[in-house]
């Protein structure tokens, strides 16, 4: 038993050094990783943003393909679209005074009384036909920001609805 003690303590010793180095090899492999996951996540939450807020506002998001570009320069030309993208979302759609004018006169923007929701009081099938993404997502339009109602107001317009889904309030705007 006592020949056996030195040896039992030299293989002890020897499997807890190779544990050691496996942990470090391991920790080392996923320092290494890293910076690659991080970019790959940040281009996908960039390409997300922007295709949704592009959907928002009725846009089609038509890319040029990056064609074998590192992944630095994919990271930065998605962050450049998100933030245009992002941009042109905050500055709002092209009749945004007129939006302002017909909420003016219509209700609070977060106005949830049944059958018309938001502060452009929409009913459920106008939001489902021009806002399906944010209705889907974030439900009537009593939820969603001024921005995102202004948008899909914005889209019903450019599909030739025009401002009279708000008669009354638009004459009142002089937009009819």
């Amino acid at each position: 038993m006592r020949t056996l003690r030195p040896y039992l303590l030299a293989v002890l010793l020897a499997l807890a050094f190779a544990v050691a180095d496996v942990r470090r090899g391991v920790a080392a492999t996923s320092r290494a990783i890293e910076p690659e996951t991080y970019l790959v996540e940040s281009i996908r939450h960039y390409r997300a943003t922007t295709t949704r807020l592009q959907r928002v506002m009725g846009h089609r998001g038509r890319f040029r393909r990056l064609a074998r570009v590192s992944l630095e320069r994919a990271h930065r030309v998605w962050r450049h679209r998100a933030v245009a993208t992002r941009n042109r979302f905050l500055r709002g759609p092209a009749h945004k005074g007129a939006w302002l004018c017909i909420h003016r006169y219509e209700a609070d923007w977060g106005d949830g009384g049944s059958p018309y929701y938001g502060g452009l009081q929409m009913d459920i099938s106008f939001q489902a036909n021009y806002g399906g993404i944010l209705l889907s997502t974030k439900g009537t339009a009593d939820n969603w920001t001024p921005l995102e109602q202004m948008w899909v107001a914005e889209r019903a317009f450019r599909a030739g609805r025009g401002f009279y889904p708000w008669p009354n309030t638009a004459r009142v705007c002089g937009l009819i």
